[in-house]
């Protein structure tokens, strides 16, 4: 019924009012008035569109689109590209961009859901459970569940296996609740356990019939198949036959959705200066692990450098049981007094790293500071803790203490690696402390020999060595007393029943702000006993072109974790309205 009346409206003859009348106008101006007319009306039509053009740019906003090649260049040749096997960075850098775990780690350093999409802790920390989103699937298209965890978490356990992960697992019970739900149970509360949830899941259907003696042999070490952001879309071959590049291609079917950057490739170089001589040669937009004095020369080309605190902690380790002048309170107060930190920093890292005063790692990129107090004044200052306890200068300028019927000089050894950074390192405090009047002598060796017969046998005065705290910051192994001897970390063979309390309550809360106050608790107990003193950490440096946007970078535990976000990041844009613009 409704049709005949739109036909007629569609049929009507429309006509601007006034029409002839105009028209009339316009044909009876003169060609001057004529010319005159076209171009204020020409004039009008541009204005009136550029005008719109502007109002409509008022309203648009860029947003990331999909697309674009990032080309990195990694040092290395990749052997396991496995989370159970990865050892090496190339590996672990590969690894992490094929394979996906239960949770990620965030740029803010905090743990998020990837195949998880929710977890709970029992009260008494002993059990985690774990749901899984909808439609998981590896990038092969078969169904994830959570078969493929228990399978993971049962060859991670196996001893046989020698997977690098067995200790983070053992012990750990695993329960299949549903496809979709699982439970990890502990014997005891661990609170570091919910890092693992961060584990690689490996896909069943492909590695359910490798026997463990075939496991690290597998094909699918080099041709990996996981459920992360991207997949493995072609391999380049080098001419000695190991795999040379890596083309790797976004998974439409990732958890958190599919990477803004469509192609990934990754080449592997030998060493350092192949991959600098890579980036000056265009072959390559990014890489990492490169040396402070390239720096000025990458900045100059224009790539863009993005730092990150990394949790490596160095410092000087004192062993009192040694160096009996060690053993003096104030000999290690004046010592710490009269280290300039920034120095070092500045000299031998280049800028590229922080000051530190403390054995828990810096979460953040630190402004720096100027030094309140002149090297000078500190020197004075740590002059006169020791004056003050007895200690007098000889002819030679060196400060002794007598005692009844002994002399205790201030002499002592530094040992240390004979890496380029420690080395300079140790000079330079060599220096500073024998202005301030101390003997000290530098021991410089191999880094095989330096771990075999000086570390674990615990024979040295003072060390001159770096600690890797993971993201758990689980600092038991580092400061527990029962780690003071080899296998245990704890070189400083430090010793304090409130301090071993401390750890081991951390070590059993899951609350973070219980662990942020036990941190602060035995940080004032390091502080009060000085065991060591603390130089420096330095800076993950990662070069990257400038037209990849949203790289962030929070504290990484490992090189590997700058891909944490790599989903996110994007080189593509598209222009909308901003009201249609999604969070």
């Amino acid at each position: 019924m409704e049709k005949e009346p739109i036909k007629s409206i569609d049929k009507k003859e429309w006509r601007i009012p006034f029409e002839s009348r105009v028209m009339r106008v316009i044909r009876a101006f003169t060609l001057t008035e004529k010319t005159i007319f076209v171009f204020f009306t020409g004039l009008f039509i541009l204005s009136s569109l550029s005008l719109l053009y502007q109002v409509n740019k008022l309203f648009l906003v860029d947003v990331p689109d999909y697309g674009g090649t990032l080309t990195e260049g990694i040092i290395g040749s990749p052997r396991f590209i496995n989370p159970l096997l990865a050892v090496s960075e190339v590996d672990k850098d590969l690894t992490s961009l094929i394979y996906s775990g239960l949770l990620k780690i965030n740029p803010e350093g905090k743990l998020t859901a990837d195949l998880a999409e929710s977890y709970t802790i029992s009260p008494d920390g002993l059990n985690y459970t774990f749901i899984l989103k909808d439609n998981l699937y590896f990038q092969d298209g078969v169904r994830l569940t959570t078969d493929e965890i228990v399978f993971t978490v049962e060859k991670a356990q196996d001893s046989s296996l020698k997977s690098p992960r067995e200790a983070n697992w053992s012990g750990v019970l695993v329960h299949k609740v549903s496809d979709k739900e699982i439970t990890f149970v502990l014997k005891q509360p661990y609170s570091p356990f919910i890092q693992n949830a961060t584990l690689g899941i490996l896909p069943k259907h492909l590695w359910k019939d490798a026997s463990t003696e075939e496991f690290p042999f597998s094909q699918f070490n080099i041709k990996p198949v996981g459920s992360g952001p991207y997949k493995v879309d072609s391999i380049v071959y080098a001419s000695s036959g190991l795999p040379g590049e890596y083309r790797l291609k976004s998974f439409n079917k990732y958890a958190l959705g599919e990477a803004f950057i469509t192609n990934l490739v990754i080449k592997t170089y030998q060493n350092e200066k192949g991959v600098v001589e890579a980036y000056n040669g265009g072959e390559i937009g990014s890489f990492h692990s490169v040396s402070q004095k390239q720096l000025p020369d990458i900045e100059a080309r224009g790539g863009n450098v993005v730092l990150s605190p990394l949790p490596r902690i160095f410092g000087v380790f004192f062993n009192q049981n040694l160096a009996p002048v060690l053993v003096y309170k104030e000999v290690r107060e004046a010592l710490d007094m009269a280290t300039d930190k920034q120095i070092i920093v500045d000299n031998i890292l280049g800028g590229f790293g922080q000051v530190i005063n403390s054995p828990v790692p810096l979460k953040t990129v630190a402004p720096k500071l100027d030094d309140v107090i002149s090297a000078e004044t500190r020197l004075e200052n740590a002059k006169n803790i020791l004056v003050a306890k007895g200690w007098k200068q000889n002819a030679d300028g060196i400060f002794e203490k007598k005692e009844k019927n002994s002399t205790t000089k201030l002499e002592f050894s530094i040992s240390t690696g004979n890496a380029p950074e420690l080395k300079e390192t140790a000079i330079l405090l060599q220096q500073q402390w024998e202005k301030l009047g101390a003997k000290v002598d530098v021991k410089i060796f191999e880094i095989g020999d330096l771990n075999q017969n000086v570390i674990k046998p615990r024979k040295y005065d003072a060390l001159l060595f770096g600690e890797i705290i993971g993201r758990d910051l689980d600092l038991y192994p580092f400061w527990h007393s029962s780690q003071r001897t080899s296998p245990g970390l704890n070189i400083a063979i430090y010793t304090n029943l409130k301090a071993d309390k401390i750890l081991e309550k951390i070590r059993t809360t899951t609350s973070s702000d219980e662990q942020e106050k036990g941190l602060e608790d035995f940080n004032k107990e390091i502080r009060s006993d000085i065991p060591a003193i603390f130089t420096y950490s330095p800076y993950f440096i990662y070069i990257i072109p400038k037209q990849v946007q949203n790289v962030q970078l929070g504290a990484l535990a490992g090189s590997s974790e700058r891909f944490s976000d790599i989903n996110k990041w994007f080189i593509e844009t598209n222009s909308i309205w901003n009201f249609f613009k999604t969070n």
